[in-house]
């Protein structure tokens, strides 16, 4: 018989038994963490003195047997604690139930505390139940599991038997409270704009498409929620943000899924120089609240978050970081001998026109790896930065910026474009672009050039992967570790 079918068949002896299961009655009087937080500092003496019983409940990670005595560790809140049960303090009857507990399964337990032998904290049984009875097989080593995709598929497993997994969503939502409390105390609203949209707007990226039936419409899952954010601030709400999904149908890597949280707000009369100034307060201020401090491990090394970062411009990083001659970065074909030389891929710059692709191309593999100590690249190609604001001295560059902590983008941010003429001319050169790839979607949002001709205040905004930022503060190396549902391929199916 194998161990499912064992199981069923335990499961079968309880229903005739006519033994509580499945029951919504039990009440436990301590979380397993309450009992080591309150309890485990005190002696066995102290245990011995203590008045009445405990209840607690929790899922069965070890049962050991020794006849008349069993010991087993049970799971509930992220903690472990060891419960004995013993045929004398039970009774025959009771301890008789044992017989159909296995590994997995939820159970109540009343009894007192001790410490055994060895000072292990111990709750001594003098009744129990199973509550929910587990009909498949744990993983046999509790100390991992080691599937990575069987990890990410089955998460209620990984939760199980991987206690760093639990700790990534403490932190996570550490982190989120955190922003929202960090933002709300300088004014910012919390909004929330639309999931399905009718233009593909507000990023450069390929959407999601699907249909409304009873309008029948075409829509669009959100790129980004930047367009009707930034009509929200054209109404008068001066600082706003919101912390949502976006969806991308793009590529799959360690740092990028299809669905990912972003966190974006908007400041009336704020350039993308007074943003950078709160990103490091703000990542300073979430940082110590959900991992205690400024420095984290990462990889192999430690990552140091304490403010001041360093500030470039994305010219100056080329020369410093990427080792260009300074005399090379704004010559177009300078710029496309040097990409040929190092081994570039172009193709998808063909037609760009200017130097600034070259020099973002040149960017991403020659620099963007090699910073690991958070760091501000700023004054981007306005060829890359369609809803950005171009800079008063420069015309050719825009007031933005980008955070780069450990080799990734962590945050984008402008000064946002509020001349409504420019816009549109963007737009439209964004949407010829677009259509020459064939993106049959391209479209110019004429409902938000209408806010813009309306009157948007100077503001600033910007652009948080979530995502990301939990991966720098746990550690992770891949960003399915901190999505807790990561988009995987349908599993495979034996077809013999």
């Amino acid at each position: 018989m194998d161990e499912r079918a064992a199981r069923l068949q335990r499961l079968g002896e309880l229903r005739e038994g006519r033994l509580p299961l499945y029951g919504n009655r039990f009440r436990p009087t301590h979380s397993i963490p309450d009992v080591i937080r309150d309890f485990g500092p005190r002696t066995s003496e102290e245990l011995e003195k203590a008045d009445g019983s405990l209840k607690i409940a929790g899922r069965v990670l070890t049962l050991r047997s020794f006849g008349k005595a069993i010991f087993a560790h049970l799971l509930g809140g992220g903690a472990k604690l060891q419960v004995y049960f013993r045929r004398d303090a039970m009774g025959e009857q009771g301890f008789a139930q044992t017989r159909w507990l296995d590994t997995g399964d939820w159970v109540g337990a009343e009894g007192r505390l001790f410490r055994t032998r060895t000072g292990e904290l111990t709750l001594a049984v003098e009744s129990f139940q199973i509550l929910t009875k587990c009909l498949r097989p744990m993983p046999e080593k509790w100390h991992g599991l080691a599937d990575v995709e069987l990890r990410y598929r089955q998460r209620y497993l990984d939760l199980i038997v991987n206690p760093e997994v639990r700790r990534m969503v403490e932190v996570r939502q550490k982190v989120l409270a955190g922003i929202r409390r960090f933002l709300t105390d300088r004014g910012y609203v919390e909004v929330e704009t639309p999931l399905m949209q009718p233009l593909a707007g507000g990023a450069s990226a390929r959407p999601f498409v699907t249909h409304h039936n009873t309008l029948d419409m075409r829509l669009f899952l959100r790129i980004a929620p930047e367009l009707y954010l930034k009509r929200l601030v054209a109404g008068g709400l001066e600082r706003v943000f919101e912390i949502g999904r976006n969806f991308r149908n793009e590529g799959i890597s360690t740092r990028h899924n299809p669905e990912f949280t972003m966190l974006e707000f908007y400041q009336s009369f704020a350039t993308y120089e007074d943003l950078m100034d709160l990103t490091e307060a703000l990542i300073g201020e979430v940082a110590k609240e959900s991992v205690g401090g400024h420095r984290v491990t990462f990889g192999e090394g430690e990552l140091d978050l304490t403010p001041p970062w360093p500030r470039l411009t994305l010219a100056e990083s080329l020369v410093r970081v990427g080792g260009l001659p300074e005399e090379n970065v704004g010559d177009p074909d300078r710029l496309q001998r040097l990409a040929v030389e190092r081994g570039l891929k172009l193709d998808a710059l063909e037609g760009t026109g200017g130097p600034g692709a070259l020099q973002m191309a040149l960017f991403e593999e020659l620099v963007e790896p090699k910073l690991v100590r958070p760091t501000f690249i700023t004054r981007y190609p306005i060829e890359v930065s369609p809803l950005a604001r171009r800079n008063d001295e420069d015309p050719s560059v825009v007031d933005r910026f980008e955070l780069f902590i450990a080799g990734q983008e962590i945050a984008n941010a402008f000064s946002e474009l509020n001349d409504p003429i420019d816009q549109r001319r963007r737009f439209e050169e964004q949407v010829r672009h677009r259509r020459e790839e064939e993106r049959e979607w391209a479209a110019v949002d004429e409902d938000f050039l209408t806010a813009l001709e309306i009157g948007m205040p100077p503001a600033a905004g910007e652009g948080i992967g979530i995502d990301r930022l939990v991966m720098l503060l746990t550690g992770s190396a891949s960003i399915r570790d901190v999505i807790l549902f990561p988009l995987l391929r349908p599993p495979k199916v034996d077809a013999t």
